[in-house]
């Protein structure tokens, strides 16, 4: 059974994510729709490609469509590209948000433009591409139609990609910097498990962090009831990032960061 997973910033409020369900089903009657979410902040491309990222691995292989596309009508690119390892396809804007999600498997292999797509719909709307050009797109790909067929034949450096920040090890510390916060206020920082791995940091110690000049304590633990409510935690969350949190409160409140904030993550003797 082909599966179409659906990421955007289009909210529930409105009929948009409704109607591109019905354009993937009245293609592709057989396919299993899972909404990742439509809930990504107006127009944060970059947002949507973590989301993305994140996503991936625990859904089944198959089409992902994505769209958070404030240039729709624009000049972008419009592409369909599928990615080195597991038998997946990414549809969506080329600004950027699939990028992050292509190189978690392995790259680009084969990329097209869909802009002039046989399978899209017409009259195609200047504002409406989701409907219009990459839910037709994603759907005939569900049912089987090669990539190949699907636009014109892009090179794989041609995408664009999003740049992010590095983090990375100084005089016994690793600097780290904020992708990312959810709505209990925690904090996703530019560590992976991996490169946890190799950090040295130890379970149960307490660290130092320096954002701004100002140096708070945590306890680097494997959950918020590991340290008294109220207190900040360091820890690696549900897709094995690091990330800080206070145990009942906001990590993002108490260190006053927002994206791309800069902190020096060092443990305490």
């Amino acid at each position: 059974m082909p599966s179409v997973s659906f990421l955007s910033d289009y909210g529930l409020g409105d009929d948009f994510v409704g109607v591109c369900h019905g354009i993937i089903l009245g293609i592709c009657p057989e396919a299993r729709i899972v909404d990742v979410s439509h809930g990504v902040a107006r127009h944060d491309v970059r947002a949507g490609a973590l989301i993305l990222r994140r996503a991936l691995p625990y859904l089944p292989p198959g089409v992902h469509l994505a769209v958070v596309d404030p240039e729709v009508g624009g000049e972008r690119r419009a592409v369909a590209v599928r990615v080195a390892e597991d038998e997946r396809i990414l549809v969506g804007p080329d600004n950027g948000l699939l990028s992050l999600a292509a190189a978690r498997f392995g790259g680009v292999v084969e990329a097209v433009d869909i802009g002039r797509s046989t399978h899209r719909l017409e009259p195609v709307s200047a504002t409406f591409h989701g409907r219009d050009l990459f839910a037709p797109v994603a759907a005939h790909l569900a049912a089987g139609a090669p990539l190949a067929g699907a636009g014109d034949p892009l090179g794989p450096e041609e995408l664009v990609r999003l740049d992010m920040p590095m983090a990375r090890l100084e005089e016994n510390a690793v600097v780290v910097h904020v992708i990312g916060t959810d709505r209990f206020g925690n904090v996703m920082l530019d560590v992976e498990h991996e490169e946890v791995t190799g950090l040295g940091l130890r379970l149960g110690r307490r660290v130092s962090v320096e954002v701004r000049g100002q140096i708070l304590e945590a306890t680097y633990a494997s959950t918020f009831v590991d340290v008294a409510e109220g207190e900040m935690v360091l820890y690696e969350d549900a897709y094995r990032t690091l990330s800080l949190a206070v145990n009942r409160g906001s990590a993002a409140v108490a260190l006053g960061v927002g994206l791309d904030a800069e902190l020096r993550v060092r443990e305490l003797s």
